[in-house]
Parts: structure tokens; C-alpha cells; sequence
């Protein structure tokens, strides 16, 4: 449900006041954009990769094995690093709960989970009961 016009000046008010009272703790509340993060990762990855490659041919132009094998292992940490995504620490989101989708989830697939073992459970049961007969 939307919020009314009235609700939505009230939480803008309560924003700017929380902005102006404590900006780093607002800033952050806002979290970082993670299309931004991505991005970096992937532009970083490129140049990596760019920079490997470079390193590589020089090793094999000239005959510096140590030069090539370097670049190589640049070119794979590279690439590794522009393709994942770094999850959180265990202390990470201490002291904080988790709401939303991702809590949603987890109660998804523990709810999946147990529904699936218990179907599992009975029907195990269920043959056991019809050849026992």
C-alpha cells in the first residue's frame, strides 16, 4: 500500500533532519549503489586482465618465463575478481536483523526444506506400511 501525501512529507522531513543532524550515520543508512561497485569490479577486472595479457606476451617475447607465468596468474585473478561479488563477513550484519527479500528467502527454503523432508518422511513411511501388509 502507498505511502498518503502526507505520510511521504513527513518521512522526506525526517530525512533531511536525520541528514542534517548525523550525515554519516545517513549516508550510511543509504547503503553504497551497488551498480557502481559492480561496475568498479569489472572496469578493475578489465585492466587487470589487459595488464596480464600484456605481461604474458612480454614472457613469451622475451623468453622471461617467471614474466609470462605472472601474467598469466594476473590474467586468471583478474577475470576471478571481475566476475564474483564479495559477500559479507559473519560479523558483517551483527547487531543488524535481516528483513526483506533476503530474509523472505531464507524462510523460503527452510520452510521448502522441512516441507520437502517431512513429504519425503511420510511417503517413506506410507511404502513401508503398504508392503508390510
Amino acid at each position: 500500500m502507498p505511502l498518503s501525501d502526507h505520510e511521504q512529507r513527513l518521512l522526506e522531513q525526517m530525512e533531511r533532519a536525520l541528514s542534517a543532524e548525523d550525515p554519516k550515520f545517513a549516508s550510511a543508512l543509504r547503503g553504497v549503489d551497488r551498480h557502481l561497485h559492480r561496475r568498479r569490479r569489472i572496469l578493475l577486472g578489465v585492466l587487470g586482465t589487459i595488464a596480464g595479457i600484456a605481461m604474458l606476451v612480454v614472457g613469451v617475447a622475451t623468453a622471461l618465463t617467471a614474466v609470462g607465468v605472472v601474467g598469466f596468474l594476473l590474467v586468471v585473478a583478474s577475470v576471478i575478481f571481475a566476475l564474483t561479488t564479495p559477500h559479507p563477513g559473519p560479523g558483517a550484519s551483527a547487531g543488524r536483523p535481516r528483513t526483506g527479500p533476503a530474509k523472505a528467502n531464507e524462510r523460503r527454503r527452510r520452510t521448502s526444506r522441512v516441507g520437502f523432508m517431512s513429504r519425503f518422511e511420510q511417503r517413506w513411511e506410507n511404502r513401508r506400511d503398504n508392503f508390510g501388509r
